[in-house]
């Protein structure tokens, strides 16, 4: 007489736990890398806001359009940020006064300044450093921060502009916009 088998041997239980935790390594994975992904398009989204935000500042102060930046660019970051005497109240700025306030908020922005907590500053990108070409009407931001992942490319591609606003390194997003102002 053979013996009639019932249920599973150790053996088999054994390779489908392991086929078990390999799946789930994997969806572990994806899970991270979805995260981090979705920070990257969230810092992608703010530095989008922030060159907006200068762009349109400048918008409402033509008259010092060619101060906010150069034709050769202008590098801002987040030393050495200023604070400027505010103009509030019945007091009413000039174009000048108005376009180093416009600067010092933006600054602020992009640094995290303008959001803090008792550890310091909690808003902002990584590592900013942002650059403002002006040539006429014509205005280009450049905007480079440092990201959670490596970048397999380099900015030979990019314009002059945004190779000579501190964009190398293995680790650093950029993003540029070009637009006219009159």
């Amino acid at each position: 007489m053979s013996p009639k088998r019932n249920g599973f041997s150790l053996i088999e239980v054994m390779v489908s736990l392991v086929i078990l935790v390999i799946g789930l390594i994997g969806i572990f994975n994806l899970h991270i890398m979805s995260k981090l992904g979705s920070f990257e398009s969230f810092q992608q989204t703010q530095a989008s806001y922030f060159a907006n935000d200068i762009i349109n500042r400048m918008r409402l102060n033509v008259s010092e359009l060619g101060n906010y930046g150069s034709s050769t660019g202008t590098h801002y970051s987040g030393e050495s940020l200023t604070k400027p005497t505010e103009c509030s109240g019945v007091y009413r700025c000039s174009n000048t006064e108005l376009r180093v306030w416009d600067i010092y908020e933006w600054q602020s922005s992009f640094i995290g300044d303008s959001e803090v907590d008792s550890d310091g500053s909690v808003g902002g990108l990584p590592s900013p450093e942002a650059c403002i070409y002006v040539d006429s009407n014509e205005v280009v931001v450049v905007m480079t921060w440092k990201s959670v992942r490596k970048f397999n490319g380099s900015n030979q591609n990019y314009s002059d502009e945004v190779k000579s606003c501190d964009s190398s390194g293995a680790s650093r997003r950029i993003l540029e916009i070009e637009t006219a102002i009159f």
